[in-house]
């Protein structure tokens, strides 16, 4: 069955994205439903690393908008993500203190005060900001965390934390421990 659907529900979102029904699919179950069958925004795929940083490393280029997870053998793979925009961005190392699935989010007063008009607590979930996964970043108030905009991964868009899609924040979340170290660079 699923073998008919998928073809349907990529001729239909294709042909819909051409039109301002587009709109429309940005949100709710038909959109979710189609975008299981979305290419990616940017595509994972693994490249050469030259940098010095050991495997299991997570390096974050705010510039090029790429975070890097470092392999073995001088690779390393790259996922496309969102970032911090003008006047959120920053850089330094961090390490992963704490990881959570599908995170109930909570925002951060400094955001109350410029955004009024959000929830107070939001339980985790599709609609959820944060996405599928949350990998919690020292003491600050910054995550590595999947989105529910996948529109804005290449982007810089966000209060300082590191978005991705749902599927390469899962990804992700499986390959990183506790303690790993998160460098983030301009």
């Amino acid at each position: 069955m699923m073998r008919l659907i998928a073809p349907l529900a990529v001729a239909v979102a294709t042909a819909l994205s051409a039109t301002p029904a587009a709109a429309f699919l940005d949100r709710g179950p038909l959109a979710d439903f189609l975008n299981q069958f979305r290419e990616q925004p940017i595509p994972r795929e693994t490249v050469a690393w030259p940098g010095r940083e050991t495997p299991g490393t997570i390096v974050v280029s705010t510039g090029r908008r790429r975070l890097y997870y470092v392999l073995p053998g001088g690779k390393a793979l790259r996922y496309g993500v969102g970032v911090g925009r003008q006047g959120f961005s920053w850089s330094g190392a961090k390490t992963v203190t704490m990881k959570r699935e599908w995170p109930d989010w909570r925002p951060p007063s400094q955001m109350l005060r410029r955004r009024p008009d959000l929830p107070r607590y939001m339980a985790g979930g599709q609609d959820n900001p944060l996405g599928a996964r949350a990998m919690y970043l020292g003491s600050s108030l910054y995550r590595i965390h999947g989105s529910n905009e996948p529109d804005t991964i290449g982007a810089a868009v966000s209060s300082g934390c590191i978005r991705m899609t749902n599927r390469d924040v899962v990804d992700l979340y499986d390959r990183v421990r506790l303690g790993t170290k998160v460098v983030v660079r301009p």
